[in-house]
C-alpha cells in the first residue's frame, strides 16, 4: 500500500518509520523546510532510541522516502494526518490551526476513493468539522477517520509495531477496510481492534492522557504520605499499580 505521513515531528516520523517496516511504500510530507533537510541527510530532529536506525534500514530499501508537501504524493492511498496540536497561546485549548491547513491542503490532491486518517490529538468534534470542510473543498464526500496513538516516549516504534490495541473510528465502511489492511500484520500478531465512532475515537487519547494525569498526581500525593509516615514510596508505588 502506498502511504503518505503529513507532519513529521515525533509522532508522524514514528508512524511512518513503523508503516515502512510493515512493508508499505511511505512518502513522510514535511513543511519545515530545516525538518525535511534533516530527514533527507539521516537525522532525526529529536532523539527516540532506535529510530534513527530503523528509519535508515526503510530508507535504504525504498520504502521511506521524504516530501516537501502533498503535491509530490498526490497518488497515495492512505493518508495519516500527524501534525502537532499545541496549546493555543493564553488558553488552555489545543490548536487545532495545523490539523485543519493540512487537511485542507490534502482535500485538494484526493480522490472519493482516498482514506485520511487523523492520529493527532484534538478536542472532540474537530474530525467532524474537518471532515465538513474537507467534503467541500473537494466537492465529495470525504473518507476520514480517527485513530489515536499511544506512543511512550523510549520504546515509540515498538508502540507503533506492538500496540496493545487499535482504536478505528470511521464513517465510512471504506475507512475501516484500509485501516485494518494497513494493520493487516499487526493485527494478525494479535492485537486486538476496537471500531467505535468518530467522537468517541478522539476521546479515546484524551481519557488516557487524562488518566495517565490522574495517575502521576495520585502517587505524587501517596509519596508526599510516605514521606511524612516513614513508608517506602519506591515500594509502595509498585505494589499499589
Amino acid at each position: 500500500m502506498r502511504v503518505g505521513v503529513i507532519g513529521l515531528g515525533y509522532l508522524g516520523v514514528t508512524h511512518a518509520v513503523a508503516m515502512a517496516t510493515l512493508g508499505h511504500e511511505v512518502v513522510g510530507i514535511e513543511a519545515s523546510p530545516d525538518r525535511l533537510g534533516l530527514l533527507k541527510a539521516g537525522k532525526l530532529p529529536f532523539y527516540e532510541p532506535g529510530l534513527a536506525e530503523a528509519m535508515a534500514g526503510v530508507v535504504a530499501k525504498g520504502l521511506l522516502s521524504f516530501e516537501a508537501s502533498v503535491d509530490a504524493a498526490s497518488d497515495c492511498e492512505l493518508y495519516f494526518l500527524c501534525v502537532g496540536t499545541p496549546q493555543s497561546s493564553g488558553s488552555n485549548a489545543a490548536d487545532t490551526s495545523f490539523v485543519f491547513a493540512a487537511g485542507e491542503d490534502l482535500a485538494k490532491v484526493v480522490s472519493s476513493s482516498t482514506v485520511v486518517v487523523g492520529r493527532s490529538t484534538v478536542p472532540v468534534g474537530t474530525a467532524a468539522n474537518l471532515q465538513k470542510k474537507m467534503s467541500k473543498i473537494a466537492g465529495f464526500d470525504v473518507k476520514l477517520a480517527w485513530n489515536p496513538e499511544f506512543l511512550r516516549e523510549g520504546t515509540a516504534l515498538e508502540d507503533s509495531l506492538k500496540p496493545d490495541r487499535i482504536v478505528i473510528g470511521a464513517w465510512h465502511k471504506e475507512s475501516v477496510e484500509a485501516l485494518r489492511g494497513c494493520y493487516e500484520k499487526i493485527i494478525a500478531a494479535g492485537t486486538p481492534v476496537i471500531e467505535a465512532d468518530v467522537a468517541t475515537a478522539e476521546l479515546v487519547k484524551v481519557a488516557a492522557n487524562a488518566f495517565l494525569a490522574t495517575k502521576v498526581s495520585f502517587i505524587n500525593a501517596m509519596a508526599e504520605v510516605a514521606e511524612a509516615s516513614g513508608a517506602d514510596a519506591v515500594s509502595l508505588a509498585v505494589r499499589s499499580f
